[in-house]
């Protein structure tokens, strides 16, 4: 679908995109999953990097050509959430690039209040993920996971490697249960303990390496129903469990084990500001393993081959808005 830019409307920032990531939510919205959401024809996209391009009237303080990415969240000011001081998870949010036109296109314009600056300092390509980064950010803040505590993280997928890599980075000592051996080898290669449950008593494993305490805190980040059931029995006393993970369908949980050990459960949805300044600041600190994690970069005319890739179970797969498709 090709779109005429237009110039930022009062308010808004027109953004030159330069990279864009792809992750699991554009793959639900690509085979239909989201559609009660998703307006089409959609242009989606919500992890991206770009510099400013145009400014609409009223807006002050951004200069063309300054690095930004776009915290892809959109509020109502009004609802109770906003009220509380909830506004990132407001009762009407817009999700920019689900419920709205998203960054896969060359010129984006958003809201001047979605905008966050980037470093010079940081590459653009790395820059891309922030977005996700952010959300590990979240999730660890939403937890209160402290220095030497112990977190079990169930998935080994981008966003469970980066809860992983941000727990790791506060001081907690970090296991990571994956199935999939290609991404538990990725996980080790970064310097993770990893787990096959499937090879191994995951419940075992970790009350032998807690000396029989549990978790500190277990991030469930794989969306499995088997893995929900089970995360009860690796926390500890008065542990705590975040759902990470989007589940779309209700699951089964061990709420026996909930109230016999007094276990927290956490949900954490999306990010504040502060967890995208924070996911910058550890993007431009070399931190997160940007190099690592982005396993295929593609052209926009390539797409289709991009979501082949992520689908195929790529770690993080790209897209570089500016560049050249494969030659036909």
């Amino acid at each position: 679908m090709t779109v005429e830019a237009q110039p930022p409307a009062p308010g808004e920032v027109q953004v030159a995109v330069s990279h864009v990531g792809l992750c699991g939510t554009d793959l639900h919205i690509l085979h239909g999953a989201m559609d009660a959401r998703v307006t089409f024809p959609a242009i989606i996209g919500h992890e991206m990097s770009g510099r400013v391009a145009a400014v609409g009237d009223g807006v002050s303080g951004w200069t063309i050509g300054a690095p930004v990415t776009v915290m892809p969240l959109d509020w109502c000011s009004e609802c109770p959430a906003c009220d509380a001081g909830n506004q990132h998870i407001c009762q009407n949010l817009d999700f920019i690039g689900i419920d709205s036109t998203g960054a896969l296109q060359e010129l984006w314009n958003v809201p001047a209040r979605a905008l966050v600056a980037l470093p010079e300092s940081l590459p653009l390509r790395d820059a891309a993920l922030v977005e996700p980064v952010a959300v590990a950010v979240h999730d660890v803040r939403r937890s209160e996971l402290a220095a030497g505590d112990r977190a079990v993280v169930v998935g080994g997928g981008p966003i469970g490697v980066l809860i992983a890599t941000v727990a790791r980075d506060i001081g907690a000592e970090v296991l990571l249960i994956e199935v999939d051996a290609s991404r538990r080898a990725a996980a080790e290669a970064l310097g993770f303990r990893t787990l096959d449950p499937l090879a191994a008593d995951q419940v075992a494993t970790v009350e032998a390496w807690t000396s029989g305490a549990g978790a500190d805190v277990v991030f469930e980040v794989s969306g499995s129903a088997a893995a929900v059931l089970g995360t009860t029995a690796l926390a500890k006393v008065r542990g705590t469990i975040v759902v990470v993970a989007i589940h779309p369908d209700p699951r089964p949980i061990d709420l026996k084990q909930v109230f016999w050990r007094e276990l927290r459960l956490l949900g954490a949805r999306v990010y504040q500001r502060t967890d995208f300044e924070r996911a910058v600041e550890l993007l431009d600190g070399g931190v997160i393993p940007a190099d690592a994690l982005i396993t295929d970069i593609a052209a926009l005319e390539d797409i289709q081959d991009a979501f082949a890739k992520l689908g195929s179970g790529a770690m993080k797969v790209l897209v570089d808005v500016a560049a050249e498709g494969a030659p036909a």
